[in-house]
């Protein structure tokens, strides 16, 4: 037998791991500012391994200068991977390899480009918004089904929905503050 405060909770847990999701998505949109943040997620085909792996996972990314990445590989025969899967990616850098280490300078963003990453801000922000809207639904089906189970009553089945609906509302009005967040912090020049 399910027990309505529990699937509340579950449903308030889901909707945080969506925003924590959207947070991880906007780290890496890019903004002026070097951040290891920005390719260590990035998938690298590694001939050698003959897979797919995370960046972070092959390789030691810091930042030496405010405008530049240094990517030092754990393993020096995946260096032309890694620079391959960064500049084939939608982030728009272009690494220089050197000996052991891969150096990815952070342009100036235009300002074309900066719209561009805004457009890409919102869309996160939207695919957040949907699964957002995906849990809520899932969690009334749970409290029709405790309904029809006889779980809850009438009076507690409408509190039940009014607490989703109030949950909805709190996580929806915190990815538009991250949205607005990210896109005030992308528009500083």
């Amino acid at each position: 037998m399910q027990d309505p405060s529990k699937t509340i909770k579950q449903v308030e847990a889901d909707m945080q791991a969506g925003a924590d999701h959207l947070v991880h998505d906007f780290a890496g949109v890019r903004t002026g500012k070097a951040s290891p943040s920005l390719i260590d997620n990035l998938d690298v085909f590694v001939q050698a391994y003959g897979g797919v792996q995370k960046l972070k996972s092959l390789a030691v990314i810091n930042t030496p200068e405010p405008r530049m990445l240094n990517v030092q590989p754990f393993d020096p025969s995946t260096t032309r991977d890694i620079e391959k899967a960064i500049r084939d990616s939608k982030l728009g850098l272009n690494p220089v390899a050197a000996e052991r280490s891969i150096r990815v300078p952070i342009p100036e963003l235009s300002e074309e480009r900066r719209r561009e990453m805004v457009k890409l801000i919102k869309s996160l922000a939207e695919e957040a918004k949907i699964r957002l809207r995906g849990t809520r639904k899932s969690g009334l089906d749970d409290a029709k089904k405790m309904k029809a189970d006889n779980v809850l009553t009438e009076d507690s089945f409408k509190d039940y929905e009014k607490e989703v609906q109030e949950l909805t509302n709190k996580f929806t009005k915190k990815i538009d503050d991250l949205a607005v967040a990210k896109e005030e912090d992308l528009m500083k020049i």
